[in-house]
């Protein structure tokens, strides 16, 4: 049986219009998906580094650099807290570890959207369900829009050719199970707000595309 647990929604004095006057512009998330290799994580950097520029108040939540903390593994825990804590805490890659990554992500990314930043995410977030559910968390809290996906759709031979991290060539040889686009589904978004081809377009110029897209959309100035 659940535990009852009594929590009571408090609200701020300063809100998140307050915020977003003080910023300049609006707080939003754009989210980005996508296999391993796919450029999303050099499109995000090049997406915030323009954002910056342009006086823009914005922060990256990157899938790498979260699971180092946030979302760390078991063994990553387990010599600061146990085992029994490692283990019931701890995140791997299985469909429902990546289920609980990608819902303590969108929290936070809500949370970063709520103060007025600009939130970038790079995570590969392959089940579509649970995308959604971070646009349903978003906008619930802020306005329809809040929310935009950007699937950066790079074939998976390039995304293969280039293998930074050495995943694939260990997920082909069997050394690494449950891989997304070798032996685990990526479901592709049904109607992404951006796609963006990094195959074929340099990561500036298709940075430059997410900012114009907020731009149009009334997201900055």
């Amino acid at each position: 049986m659940a535990e009852k647990t009594d929590v009571t929604w408090h609200t701020h004095q300063v809100t998140r219009e307050d915020r977003e006057r003080l910023n300049g512009h609006h707080g939003c998330v754009v989210w980005f998906t996508g296999l391993s290799g796919s450029g999303k994580s050099t499109i995000a950097n090049c997406v915030e580094r323009q954002l910056y520029d342009c006086g823009v108040h914005s922060f990256l939540l990157d899938g790498d650099n979260l699971r180092h903390g946030l979302n760390a593994s078991p063994a990553m825990l387990a010599a600061a807290h146990g085992d029994a804590f490692a283990q019931r805490f701890g995140l791997g890659f299985s469909a429902d570890d990546r289920e609980e990554n990608i819902r303590r992500v969108g929290a936070v990314a809500e949370l970063f959207a709520a103060a007025g930043l600009v939130t970038l995410t790079a995570f590969v977030s392959p089940y579509r369900r649970d995308r959604d559910a971070v646009r349903r968390l978003v906008e619930s809290f802020g306005r329809p829009g809040d929310f935009i996906e950007v699937f950066v759709d790079t074939p998976l031979e390039i995304c293969e050719q280039r293998d930074p991290k050495g995943l694939y060539r260990k997920a082909r040889s069997g050394q690494l199970k449950a891989f997304t686009g070798v032996d685990d589904p990526y479901e592709a978004p049904g109607q992404a707000e951006l796609t963006l081809d990094s195959g074929r377009s340099s990561p500036e110029v298709l940075a430059g595309r997410v900012v114009s897209y907020l731009r149009e959309r009334g997201k900055i100035r």
